[in-house]
């Protein structure tokens, strides 16, 4: 497997292939509903047939791949007479029942055919937000490498609820990646492209390469939710681009017929660079894939110590607490504006703080004891948003 130094210099080279992709030996690739099924919502085997060609084809010739398919909930609408996804929960649930069978059992049946064997792997969000699930996950993905069996990974849609889920599989994509430690990851869409604006519209251009931020300023996103049968659009494809590049992954997005173009290395779709230098993953895990059960206000001072200098949060720069949780959860950091400026391992539960705020720790260890002499948010559980 190349290393994420090797790729990161790869992917700023300018040439016809990028080596970036070439060079990759573990990939994960993601592909959409819209991009497997009929207008109808019944799966369309031929599309899934030339996928897990284009993906048999780079487990033979030595790399390993971890497939992120959505298409469960739409290939359930069929079978069930169903005219449309479904907008109440209970009724995606059992889309999904029914189609996830279907789904796995086509790409079985279709891996097969290349002498390969795949393993089905539903995660919710608790698998990839709880240290202790991340960690049976990782060792699931990995166990299923070793074997060299393809991974076929999706949300577990029959049991997510409301508050606890993905929402769409861009997110889950990246997060898989940077679990797996890969190489590369592939967005499949309905899109061949990230462009300046509407791509049906005149004077519209594709953007082949997102070096940064300032490359996306300007640029008409749109709002997730608007993929047909599926749950995503382009700014989940985006936000998922943002986090693996995070972690020193490159990113190309592309149309799903052009999957085999992609990862052959030719300049198709858009390329996200990825940064240099791949954070610890204790960080990464604590900014992406947590979600916060409160929220801590600071006063500016606190702001300028934790943003700044990278101090510790300590009860005195604290105004306010809102939210319920316990020592240990992840919290949100935010200023005066309520704008989220770091999140954090918090070392108390919401129900202490309250009498704690605006007092030093000094005060509060003479007066409380020496157990109350400890930082809120400690700096090494702490990352900057």
């Amino acid at each position: 497997m190349g290393c994420a130094r090797d790729l990161a210099r790869a992917t700023a080279q300018n040439g016809r292939v990028r080596e970036a992709v070439t060079a990759a030996r573990r990939i994960v690739v993601k592909v959409g509903s819209s991009s497997l099924t009929t207008a109808a919502g019944g799966l369309d085997t031929g599309r899934v047939d030339n996928l897990t060609g284009v993906l048999a084809g780079l487990v033979a010739d030595g790399r390993e791949v971890v497939l992120v398919s959505s298409g469960a909930i739409a290939a359930g609408l069929a079978p069930l007479g169903l005219a449309r996804r479904p907008r109440d929960l209970a009724t995606q649930q059992a889309a999904a029942s029914v189609g996830q069978g279907l789904l796995i059992g086509h790409y079985a049946a279709s891996f097969a055919r290349h002498g390969l064997t795949v393993g089905q792997v539903l995660l919710t969000v608790d698998d990839v937000t709880r240290r202790a699930h991340y960690r049976n996950a990782f060792r699931t993905l990995r166990k299923l490498l070793d074997l060299r069996a393809v991974p076929i990974v999706n949300e577990n849609d029959t049991v997510a609820t409301d508050e606890i889920r993905f929402g769409d599989n861009d997110r889950l994509a990246a997060l898989v990646a940077a679990l797996v430690d890969a190489d590369l990851l592939v967005l499949l869409s309905d899109v061949d492209a990230l462009y300046t604006g509407d791509p049906t519209r005149p004077g519209t251009t594709r953007i082949t390469d997102v070096h940064s931020e300032a490359d996306l300023a300007g640029i008409a996103i749109g709002r997730a939710g608007k993929a047909g049968v599926g749950t995503g659009g382009m700014v989940t494809k985006v936000e998922a681009a943002r986090i693996a590049t995070g972690a020193s992954i490159p990113v190309v997005l592309t149309g799903a017929p052009l999957a085999a173009a992609a990862l052959a290395g030719e300049p198709v779709g858009t390329l996200f660079h990825p940064v240099p230098q791949r954070p610890a993953a204790r960080l990464f895990w604590l900014a992406h894939a947590t979600s916060p059960r409160g929220r801590l206000h600071l006063d500016s001072g606190a702001v300028q110590a934790v943003v700044a200098r990278r101090k510790s949060l300590l009860p005195a720069g604290i105004t306010a607490v809102d939210g319920a949780f316990t020592a240990g959860d992840p919290v949100d950091l935010v200023d005066d504006s309520g704008a989220p400026v770091a999140r954090g391992l918090v070392n108390y539960d919401a129900v202490e703080l309250p009498a704690l705020l605006g007092r030093s720790t000094v005060e509060l260890a003479a007066a409380l004891g020496p157990a109350y002499e400890r930082e809120v948010v400690h700096r090494d559980d702490l990352v900057l948003l």
